[in-house]
């Protein structure tokens, strides 16, 4: 009688270990970083290719793999990862915020019903998350892309580039192409994660698979990678143009007057040169992030997005 009366008491002892265990904010922001970070780790030779063929006609003639034969032949293979480390320390800031943000500001937006939940609501809440995360992460991203242009076989030092920027151009320097980086950001993590929300929820609906199923989030990944692409490659171009500028000469003077002279100069569809590139880096990026982003939630005792 008194193990029966016992089991109740237990139940209720477990669960609230269970939701004292849950992770807080501070948790999905460390997980999130950890999964960005790792996934950076194997996909930045594809950053390297598609910068250089965004701020180089060159490159830009050359393609893909004219461009990685040149790079690789006459600056070596460790070429490839010029600015990791800056793409490290951009990771740690960027995606964390804009992926540990992202349930959050679902709550904020007031999708806390499958019912309430709309579409908009979770572009809304990943175009939040997304401009937070740009803001802490513009620094870094401005080293990167500096780093990963640099021509010659010696690879430059992120405290040396970080020095140089200082010197010619001020704190300011860190936050050039703010404006441009923001409407990227809000672009891009509003398309991945409400695609990949929806997808989540028509493969599920339609196949019966689990959405803690690997199958399913991949298959939701790739989907949100492709769409990304097509949204994100213009502003893309636009914030690589003004990170690069030299810092001698201003050629563009904001993110509206780079679309303009991009669009007058060089054609409309520059604005998506590099576009296979990018899909090359978005697609394998966002998978690997978001399944490992998706284990780390089970591990932590969260339920799958």
């Amino acid at each position: 009688m008194s193990l029966n009366q016992n089991k109740p008491q237990a139940h209720v002892m477990a669960t609230a270990a269970a939701a004292a265990a849950a992770p807080g904010l501070m948790q999905q922001i460390g997980m999130a970083g950890s999964a960005a970070v790792i996934t950076v780790s194997f996909i930045h030779p594809i950053d390297v290719v598609k910068t250089r063929i965004q701020v180089s006609p060159e490159y830009a003639a050359l393609g893909m793999g004219g461009t990685v034969k040149k790079v690789v032949g006459t600056e070596g293979v460790l070429a490839m990862w010029k600015g990791v480390n800056a793409a490290w320390l951009r990771e740690a800031s960027y995606t964390s915020l804009r992926l540990g943000l992202y349930e959050p500001c679902k709550i904020a937006f007031g999708c806390t019903t499958p019912e309430n939940t709309t579409f908009l609501k979770k572009f809304a809440a990943g175009s939040a998350a997304g401009a937070l995360g740009s803001i802490a992460g513009n620094p870094f991203d401005v080293l990167k892309t500096r780093m990963m242009t640099a021509e010659g076989k010696g690879s430059p030092s992120i405290m040396g580039t970080a020095k140089d920027l200082l010197a010619h151009q001020g704190v300011g320097g860190f936050y050039r192409g703010i404006d441009s980086n923001i409407m990227r950001a809000m672009v891009l993590n509003g398309t991945k994660m409400a695609c990949y929300d929806q997808t989540k929820g028509y493969v599920v609906q339609y196949t019966g698979l689990a959405k803690t199923s690997l199958v399913t989030q991949f298959i939701s990944a790739v989907a949100a990678g492709f769409f990304m692409t097509c949204t994100v490659s213009p502003f893309d171009m636009v914030r690589t143009r003004l990170m690069n500028q030299p810092a001698d000469a201003k050629i563009y003077s904001n993110a509206g007057d780079c679309f303009i002279k991009i669009i007058k100069n060089e054609g409309p569809l520059t604005l998506w040169r590099g576009f296979l590139p990018i899909w090359s880096r978005f697609a394998p990026t966002t998978t690997i992030q978001l399944v490992i982003f998706e284990q780390l939630r089970v591990l932590m005792g969260m339920k799958s997005m």
